[in-house]
C-alpha cells in the first residue's frame, strides 16, 4: 500500500558553505548563504519513489540561510519558529506538498571550527514532511509534534530519527472514501482521510485566509486572472499566505485546472523567472525588490493590502453571472449585512464585518460553499457547452456557434471574458477530459447543471457521507516497552552517517579550515577570499557532478514540457525555450548544449516516434542550431555528432502529410564544410559496428552510406558529398568495386529525389534560403513549390533523408583541392561554375550587422525616422538615417547609424514605466507609456517640452502630426489629439469600447481609424467630427491596420486579414490563407497590392487588381512576422526569431516592364545571417537599405545592405 509520507527532510547549512553569489566560505551575518539537504529518511538507495527534487533546499527555505547571534526568544517574535506549506511542480506536471518548519538551530561545531564562525552562533534550519498526497493538515501537524517531541524538556521515548523512521514508513495513504487512519507520534493521536473520489478534489486547506486578503471585487478580479490564464504575482510577507491562497484559487476554477508555471513560494533568487513570457502564477515575499523588472503585462496581487495592479486590463465577468457571482459571496461572508452599500462606505472595517456578519467562525461547511458558488458560477455561463462539442474524433467545441447562442439569450454582443476564456489551455483540456468515460461518470459540472433544471440543491450532487469509514489503526508497540529512558535535544539532531558520508564530510571541512588558514597567513593579501576558484581538485570534481546532474534535471523537466507547446504558443518567446537556451548559451564546458541532446536521444531511445508540432519544430531546430554552433566552438564532435543524429529522427508534417525533417534545416551551420568531422563521424560508426567480423570493404561502404545519407539529410551538394565520401572511401582502400557501388548509391538517391520532389526542386537555390546573404535577385516562388506526388519508389526512405531540394548552390567549394593560382573554374565542357561565379559576386557587396548596446531592459518600441526629419537634424547628408527606440528601463534613445561606434546619440529620460510607442516629426520626438503619460522632447537639445496626461490607461500608440499636433490612443478606448504648443487635449476624436492596439491616420483627408481588443475597426471624419462607420467582421483582437486612400487593410487574431471600403464601409475581402495570428498588413502603393505577415511565418503577397488573390507565398522566416515596410522597389521585413529580409522590384528599378503580376515580381534581394534572439519590435529604413530589431535583452540589432547597383 502507497504511503503519505515520502520523506522527512532535514535543510539548511552543509558543510560546503556559500553565499547566494556563489563565493564560497563564511562572509559574515550580514549574508544570505545557500541552503543544502543535511539529512533524509529513508535514503534514495532505499526508498520505493523518486528521490526528492534537486531544487527543495533552496524552495523550503527561499530566502536562503541566515546566521544569528542567538537562538529562540520567547520575548522575541523573530526568532519563533515558523510553519508554511509549499507546493513543487514537477515536469511533467505533477505536484509534491510539503510541510515546513523554519527555525534557528545551533551551527555544529565542525563547521564552525572549519570556517572559524563566532562560537554559539545560529544559523535557519528547515524539517520538511514530503508527500504526493494534499494532506495539508494531517503533513503539518505530524510535523509539528515532531519538533515538538524533539524540544520537549520531557523528551521522547526513542530517539528522535526512529520515531520519524516509524512514521514515514508505516502510515499508508488512506483509500479515499473508504478509509480512516490512526497513527501516533509519542502520545499524540492523528488521523487522516480522503475524500470520495465522485465528489470534489480534495482540498485539505481553509479557504479564510483566501476571503480575509481580497475583498469582494478584487476576489473576482483574481479569480478571471487566473481563468484567462494571466501572469500572476502573488505578494505577502507570509510563506503560508501564497501557499494556501493559490492553492484555494486552483480549486475555485474546478473543473478546470492550471495548465502552466505554478510555484506558489519562489524562492529570492528566482525572481528573473517573473519576466518569463509564458503564463504563470507565482508567490513572491513582499520583501523582495522587483523595481528592477518589467513586469510588463503581469497582474501583481498584494494580499497584504489588498491591492490588485496590471498594466493589461482584465475583462470583467459579464452579466448576469457576475452580479450573482458577487451576490452569492457577499451572503455567505456576511448573511447579517442588509446592503452592500453599507460594505461600500466602509461603515465598518473588515474585522468588524467579519465578527459582526458571521453566525460562526469559518469552517469546512464555508469552504464547500465557497467552491459551489464558483461551481454554479460556471454551470450558468457554459449552459449547453455539450450540445456545441462536435461528435467526431477530435471532439472540436464550436466557439462560434456558442457565442451565437449565448448573444441571442443575453442580448448582448460577445463577451471579450467569455471568448478568451473559451480560448484558454484549461477549456481546452476540459474538453479532452470529458471526453473520456472516466470523467463523463463524474461530472460535477454537468451533474449541477441538470441538478439546476430540476430545481434540487446543489449539494445532491455531492457523495453521501452516510457510510462510516473503516478505521485503519497503526500503532508502535516500541513505545512504552523500552527501558523508561528518555531521549532530549538542545538542538534537531543529525541521521546517522555512512562511513562514506562521513569521511566526505571530514574532507569537505579540511578543504575549507586549510584555504582559510591559507588566507589568513598569506603575505599582502586582503583582498582575497575564499572563493569558487579555491576548489581542490577533489571538489572541483564534485562540484562539476553536481552542476551537470542539476542541468540535466532541469533539461529532462523543460524539454517534456517544450513537447507540450500548443498551436497557439510563440515557441521563441516561451519560457521552455528561453531557459534551455540560456542553459547552452551560458555554459562554457557544453553541459547544456550535450545535456540537451543527450535528453533528445534518451527520449527517442524510450520509444517516442518523433514527431513535433510546428510551434515545437521552431523551437527544436533553433536549440539543436545553437547547440551544434557551441560545441563547434569547443570542437566537441560528439556532441554535433549526437545532434546530427536526433535531428534526423525529428519531423513535422506539411498540409499534405509530407514529413520535413529538422536535419534538413541546419544546413546554415559551417561545421557540415569540414571533411574533418565527416572522417570523425565515419571513424565513430566503425569503431562501434556491431558487424567488425563482416568483410572490411562492405563494412567501410556501409558505413559511408549511413554518412552518405545524413548528408542527404542536411541537403549537401551532391558533388561535395560524394568529393568528401570518395576522399573516406580512397583512404581506407576498398576498391574501385565499393566505389562503384557508392557512386551508384548516389545516382539512385538523385532518382529518388527527384522521382518523390517532382522536377521544380531541381532548380537552383541561393544561400540566401538559409539566411545567409546572395548577391543576386532570386524568384522567391522557386523555394515554395508544393512537392510533388510521390512516385511510390521508397517514399518513407526519401522522406527521412531527402527532404529538401539538393541541387544548391555550391557552399563546399573550399573542401575541393582547387589550384590557388586560377582565376576562375572550368567543369568538363569549358564553362564556368555557377557556384564559384556567385561566391565572386558575393565579395562586391558585404551585408554588415551591428549591435547597439544600451538600454537596461527589453526593447518595446522602435521607430525610423524620415529622410526629411534628418535633413532639419544633421544637414543633407545620404547615409543619417535616424532610429528612436522605446524600452521597458523607461527611457527614450536616439541613435546615429552614420557615426560608427558612436551610435547613440541621446538618452531622453521621463518615463516611469515601459514606453510602448515612439514617434517624431522635423523637430519634436513623442513616446507613450505605460505610466498613462505623453511626453514630447525636443529633438535637438533633448530637453523634456511638454508632459500630456488625459489617459486613464497605458498609452499604446502616438504619431506626431503637422502643425504641432500630436494623435495618441490607449487602453482607455480612446483616441485624443492634443496641441503641443498649448499642452492641453484639444479633443478625444475616437472612442471604442475596448484597449487601442493599433491606428492610421490620413493627414490630407483627416480620416482615422482605429482598432483593438474589441474586434472593431472603427473609422472617423475628424475635420467633419463624426463616425463614419463601425466595421464588423473581425472575431478576435485586431493587431494590425494600414490605410492607403479608400483602402483599409486590418490583420487580426482570428487568422485573418480583411479589406475594407473606406467610404462604403464594406468588406471587399477576407484574406484567410494564415496559419495563425496575422501581426502585420502593409499595402504596396505603386501595384495596390496587399502583403501579410502571420505568427506561421509565412509572408503572403495579394494581387488587388481584378478580385483578390494571394500571388507569392515566402517562407524564408521561421517566426512570427512583426514589421512589413513597403516602399516603391524595396520592401523590408523583420520577424521574432531575429531574422530580416529585404526584397526589391529589379524590373521597376531599371526601368523595365514586368510581365505578368506585379505583386509576385518582388524578389529576394538580401538576407543577413541570423542569430538567436528573441525580438520584440521591428522598424525599416527603405531608403538607405537598413532594417534595425529589438530584442527581449535590450539590443538593437542593425543590418545595412550596402547596394550597389
Amino acid at each position: 500500500m502507497a504511503r503519505i509520507f515520502e520523506y522527512f527532510v532535514v535543510c539548511g547549512l552543509g558543510p560546503e558553505i556559500r553565499t547566494l553569489d556563489g563565493d564560497k566560505g563564511y562572509h559574515g551575518t550580514g549574508m544570505m548563504y545557500l541552503p543544502s539537504l543535511l539529512d533524509q529518511y529513508p535514503l534514495d538507495n532505499y526508498s520505493l519513489y523518486p528521490p526528492p527534487p534537486p531544487q527543495l533546499p533552496t524552495c523550503v527555505l527561499p530566502a536562503g540561510v541566515e546566521f544569528y547571534s542567538s537562538g529562540f526568544d520567547a520575548n522575541d517574535a523573530s526568532t519563533f519558529p515558523r510553519s508554511y506549506p509549499i507546493v513543487l511542480t514537477e515536469g511533467d506536471g505533477s505536484k509534491i506538498y510539503v510541510s515546513c518548519i523554519a527555525f534557528r538551530d545551533p551551527v555544529s561545531e565542525d563547521i564552525a571550527e572549519a570556517y572559524h564562525i563566532p562560537a554559539n552562533s545560529f544559523a535557519d534550519k528547515c524539517i520538511c514532511v514530503v508527500s504526493r498526497s494534499p494532506s495539508f493538515r494531517v503533513l503539518r501537524n505530524a510535523l509539528e509534534e515532531i519538533f515538538a517531541l524533539c524540544f520537549s524538556p520531557s523528551g521522547s521515548s526513542k530517539p528522535l530519527w526512529d520515531v520519524i523512521a516509524y512514521m514515514v514508513s508505516n502510515v499508508p495513504l488512506p483509500m479515499p472514501g473508504r478509509d480512516r487512519v490512526l497513527f501516533a507520534i509519542e502520545n499524540c493521536l492523528l488521523s487522516v482521510e480522503a475524500p470520495p473520489r465522485d465528489g470534489l478534489p480534495h482540498a485539505d486547506i481553509s479557504f479564510q485566509p483566501l476571503v480575509q486578503c481580497l475583498d469582494v471585487d478584487n476576489l473576482i478580479k483574481f479569480f478571471t486572472a487566473v481563468l484567462l490564464e494571466r501572469r500572476i504575482l502573488l505578494r505577502s510577507n507570509k510563506y503560508s499566505i501564497l501557499t494556501l491562497v493559490s492553492e484555494a484559487v486552483c480549486h475555485l476554477i474546478y473543473p478546470f485546472r492550471w495548465q502552466h508555471v505554478y510555484i506558489p513560494l519562489l524562492f529570492f533568487s528566482g525572481v528573473d523567472y517573473i519576466d518569463a513570457p509564458t503564463p504563470y502564477m507565482m508567490g513572491l515575499h513582499s520583501g523582495v525588490d522587483t523595481s528592477n523588472l518589467a513586469m510588463d503585462g503581469v497582474v501583481v496581487v498584494d494580499l497584504d493590502y489588498n491591492r490588485i495592479s496590471t498594466s493589461e486590463e482584465i475583462p470583467h465577468i459579464p452579466e448576469p453571472e457576475l452580479s450573482s457571482l458577487r451576490c452569492e459571496i457577499l451572503k455567505l461572508l456576511c448573511p447579517n449585512v442588509m446592503g452592500i452599500d453599507q460594505m461600500k462606505a466602509g461603515v465598518f472595517s473588515s474585522s468588524e464585518q467579519y465578527s459582526k456578519g458571521c453566525n460562526k467562525p469559518w469552517g469546512e461547511d464555508h469552504d464547500l460553499q465557497l467552491r459551489l458558488i464558483f461551481l454554479k458560477f460556471f454551470a450558468s455561463i457554459l449552459g449547453g457547452y455539450r450540445n456545441f462539442i462536435e461528435n467526431n474524433a477530435m471532439h472540436v467545441f464550436n466557439t462560434q456557434a456558442f457565442l451565437k447562442k449565448r448573444s441571442r439569450s443575453t442580448n448582448q454582443p460577445p463577451e471579450p471574458m467569455i471568448i478568451q476564456f473559451l480560448d484558454s489551455h484549461g477549456f481546452l483540456d476540459y474538453l479532452e477530459r470529458v471526453a473520456t468515460l472516466d470523467e463523463n461518470n463524474n461530472n460535477l459540472l454537468e451533474k449541477l447543471q441538470d441538478a439546476i433544471g430540476r430545481g434540487q440543491n446543489p449539494i445532491s450532487i455531492l457523495p453521501s457521507s452516510l457510510v462510516e469509514p473503516e478505521i485503519i489503526t497503526i500503532s508502535d508497540e516500541d513505545v512504552g516497552a523500552g527501558s523508561g529512558a528518555k531521549y532530549t535535544y538542545d538542538r534537531f539532531p543529525s541521521n546517522i552517517r555512512s562511513e562514506e558520508q562521513d569521511e566526505k564530510r571530514k574532507q569537505i571541512l579540511a578543504a575549507a579550515s586549510g584555504a582559510f588558514e591559507y588566507i589568513k597567513h598569506a603575505p599582502s593579501s586582503p583582498s582575497v577570499q575564499v572563493g569558487k576558484d579555491s576548489l581542490s581538485p577533489m571538489e572541483r570534481a564534485a562540484e562539476r557532478e553536481r552542476m551537470v546532474l542539476d542541468i540535466k534535471v532541469k533539461l529532462q523537466g523543460l524539454w517534456l514540457r517544450l513537447l507540450k507547446l500548443g498551436a497557439t504558443d510563440d515557441p521563441l518567446s516561451s519560457f521552455e525555450y528561453g531557459t534551455i537556451l540560456a542553459l547552452i548559451e551560458s555554459d562554457a564546458e557544453g553541459i547544456g548544449g550535450s545535456g540537451f541532446v543527450e535528453c533528445i536521444g534518451e527520449h527517442i531511445h524510450s520509444g517516442w516516434h518523433g514527431r513535433l508540432t510546428d510551434e515545437q519544430f521552431i523551437a527544436v531546430k533553433e536549440l539543436l542550431k545553437t547547440a551544434i554552433n557551441r560545441a563547434t566552438s569547443r570542437n566537441d564532435l560528439s556532441t554535433i555528432r549526437d545532434a546530427l543524429e536526433v535531428s534526423a529522427e525529428m519531423y513535422k508534417k506539411d498540409a499534405n502529410n509530407v514529413s520535413d525533417y529538422v536535419q534538413r534545416h541546419l544546413i546554415s551551420l559551417s561545421i557540415w564544410e569540414e571533411l574533418r568531422f565527416w572522417e570523425g563521424y565515419f571513424d565513430h560508426l566503425m569503431e562501434h559496428s556491431s558487424s567488425k567480423s563482416a568483410n572490411y570493404a562492405a563494412l567501410v561502404a556501409t558505413q559511408l552510406i549511413l554518412v552518405a545519407s545524413h548528408m542527404a539529410g542536411l541537403g549537401l551538394f551532391d558533388t561535395d558529398a560524394w568529393y568528401m565520401v570518395e576522399t573516406i572511401a580512397e583512404r581506407n582502400n576498398i576498391g574501385y568495386k565499393q566505389l562503384i557501388k557508392l557512386r551508384g548509391f548516389f545516382s539512385h538517391a538523385q532518382q529518388l529525389r527527384v522521382g518523390y520532389w517532382g522536377t521544380s526542386s531541381v532548380k537552383a537555390q541561393s544561400m540566401s534560403s538559409h539566411g545567409l546573404s546572395s548577391p543576386r535577385p532570386i524568384d522567391v516562388t522557386d523555394q515554395n513549390q508544393q512537392p510533388a506526388e510521390a512516385s511510390g519508389v521508397g517514399r518513407s526512405w526519401v522522406q527521412s533523408m531527402f527532404s529538401r531540394d539538393s541541387s544548391r548552390a555550391n557552399s563546399f567549394a573550399r573542401v575541393r583541392q582547387w589550384t590557388s593560382d586560377s582565376t576562375s573554374v572550368a567543369n568538363e565542357n569549358g564553362t564556368p561554375r555557377k557556384q564559384d561565379l556567385s561566391t565572386a559576386g558575393q565579395k562586391k557587396t558585404q551585408t554588415n550587422v551591428r549591435v547597439l548596446r544600451g538600454h537596461g531592459g527589453a526593447i518595446t518600441a522602435l521607430h525610423c525616422v524620415t529622410k526629411r526629419e534628418v535633413w532639419d537634424l544633421v544637414g543633407d547628408r545620404e547615409d543619417a538615417g535616424f532610429f528612436i527606440s522605446g524600452s521597458t528601463d523607461c527611457m527614450v534613445k536616439i541613435w546615429d547609424p552614420s557615426i560608427r561606434g558612436s551610435e547613440l546619440r541621446a538618452t531622453l529620460k521621463g518615463h516611469t514605466r515601459t514606453v510602448r510607442s515612439v514617434s517624431s516629426d522635423r523637430g519634436k520626438v513623442v513616446s507613450g507609456s505605460d505610466d498613462q503619460s505623453v511626453i514630447v522632447w525636443d529633438k535637438q537639445t533633448s530637453q523634456l517640452l511638454e508632459e500630456l496626461k488625459g489617459h486613464d490607461a497605458q498609452v499604446s500608440c502616438v504619431r506626431m502630426l503637422s502643425g504641432e499636433r500630436v494623435l495618441t490612443a490607449a487602453h482607455d478606448g480612446t483616441v485624443k489629439m492634443w496641441d503641443v504648443r498649448t499642452d492641453t487635449c484639444v479633443a478625444t476624436v475616437g472612442r471604442c469600447s475596448s484597449a487601442v492596439l493599433c491606428m492610421e491616420y490620413d493627414d490630407s483627408t483627416g480620416i482615422l481609424a482605429a482598432a483593438g481588443r474589441d474586434a472593431v475597426a472603427n473609422i472617423w471624419d475628424i475635420r467633419a467630427g463624426r463616425q463614419m462607420h463601425k466595421l464588423l467582421g473581425h472575431t478576435k483582437w485586431i493587431r494590425s491596420i494600414r490605410m492607403v486612400g479608400d483602402t483599409l487593410v486590418t490583420g487580426s487574431d482570428d487568422w485573418t486579414a480583411r479589406v475594407w471600403s473606406v467610404s462604403r464601409g464594406t468588406c471587399d475581402a477576407v484574406l484567410a490563407c494564415h496559419a495563425g495570428p496575422i501581426l502585420c498588413v502593409e499595402c504596396s502603393m505603386l501595384d495596390r497590392g496587399i502583403i501579410t505577415g502571420s505568427t506561421d511565418g509565412l509572408l503572403r503577397f495579394w494581387e488587388n487588381e481584378e478580385g483578390i488573390r494571394c500571388v507569392k507565398n515566402v517562407t524564408i522566416h521561421n517566426a512570427a512576422i512583426l514589421s512589413i515596410n513597403a516602399g516603391e522597389h524595396w520592401l523590408g521585413i523583420g520577424a521574432a526569431d531575429n531574422s530580416m529580409s529585404l526584397f526589391q522590384r529589379p524590373q521597376e528599378r531599371l526601368g523595365l516592364s514586368s510581365t505578368g503580376s506585379k505583386m509576385s515580381g518582388w524578389q529576394l534581394y538580401r538576407t543577413p545571417q541570423k542569430t538567436v534572439a528573441m525580438v520584440r519590435c521591428v522598424a525599416s529604413d527603405l531608403e538607405r537599405k537598413r532594417i534595425c530589431s529589438g530584442g527581449r535583452n535590450g539590443v538593437l540589432r542593425l543590418w545595412e545592405a550596402t547596394i550597389n547597383i
